[in-house]
């Protein structure tokens, strides 16, 4: 089932979702199931798993010389999701990403989502690999999500790369994209941001998921901005718990996001790690239960692999 008939299923009701990680190579898939098992308690209608491309890896070889090797350190996003459906039968939405695919590559990685049963994909450009500064495409690859959802949709309408085929069978792709409360990173500035937002909503997507926020103002904000542009679809917010102290530098440095004095002077307080992640944990309830009386479709959380304090925090809001 789409994540858009998830929610109108929901009759206003908030329901629960989270993300995963693929584990890293070599690791068996049971890692997955061990924080998947605790939180299927919670009726999740669907379960999000990350896509991860590769990264480039320099080794130094015997004789001096340098080795560059590429590598991907967490595979097996597409056969997760077959086994999450399988399991728990519960819809899988994979993320697909502009960097690492040509378009050829997206129309034959969204081929086998289709033959698997997958419904539904989650579209974004991807960040930079980490020897580069900026974002760079594939060469016959997509630079925008924009693109990527366009793409989607053509495949939607039994429109392939190949204009020469005959009988095309359309997909029916429910196509979720990103959202920034607090504007995307590479962003001029919030007004641009919600601009081609928009514009990924035109070429196809019917809901967004947005970025962690620690603070609900920037989401309400985010929504009203939205909503007076014209962006209709559902808007579900992405959050995620505090769990030690370094995320207080981490966070910010890698999301771009900002968080509430408030809650950074309680964690500086914090005597440890312990201390530091209860105070996760009640900060995200609190934010949970405003979020739930203002009525949003989904509560979505970011668990990076680990369901303890997602658990807690649901057992006080669903």
């Amino acid at each position: 089932m789409k994540v858009t008939e998830h929610i109108k299923n929901g009759n206003g009701k908030t329901q629960f979702s989270f993300e995963i990680l693929p584990p890293l190579k070599g690791e068996n898939i049971h890692s997955i199931f061990e924080n998947i098992d605790p939180l299927m308690e919670f009726q999740p209608p669907y379960i999000n798993v990350t896509y991860h491309r590769e990264e480039y890896v320099f080794k130094e070889l015997k004789n001096g010389l340098i080795e560059k090797k590429i590598v991907r350190k967490r595979p097996g996003t597409v056969g997760i999701c077959a086994a999450i459906q399988n399991k728990y039968d519960v819809d899988a939405v994979p993320h697909i990403l502009c960097g690492g695919f040509t378009k050829e590559e997206t129309e034959n990685f969204l081929i086998d989502l289709q033959f698997l049963g997958i419904d539904n994909v989650m579209a974004l450009r991807g960040d930079a690999v980490k020897s580069e500064t900026y974002f760079t495409p594939n060469k016959n690859g997509h630079k925008y999500a924009c693109d990527l959802v366009s793409q989607i949709n053509s495949m939607n309408k039994g429109q392939y790369l190949d204009d020469e085929l005959q009988h095309t069978f359309p997909t029916d792709f429910c196509v979720g994209v990103a959202g920034y409360p607090e504007k995307h990173m590479e962003a001029p500035s919030s007004e641009s941001d919600i601009h081609f937002l928009k514009k990924k909503i035109k070429n196809g997507a019917g809901y967004i998921v947005t970025q962690m926020f620690f603070d609900n103002e920037k989401y309400f904000k985010f929504v009203e901005k939205c909503r007076a542009e014209g962006i209709i679809v559902p808007i579900i917010p992405g959050l995620k718990p505090i769990a030690v102290k370094s995320h207080l530098n981490l966070i910010p440095h890698r999301f771009k996001v900002d968080l509430p004095d408030a809650l950074v002077m309680e964690v500086v307080k914090a005597k440890d790690n312990k201390a530091v992640r209860q105070i996760g944990i009640d900060w995200c309830v609190k934010q949970s239960k405003e979020l739930v009386k203002a009525g949003v479709p989904f509560l979505h959380y970011y668990s990076m692999g680990k369901s303890s304090n997602i658990k807690e925090i649901a057992s006080q809001v669903f």
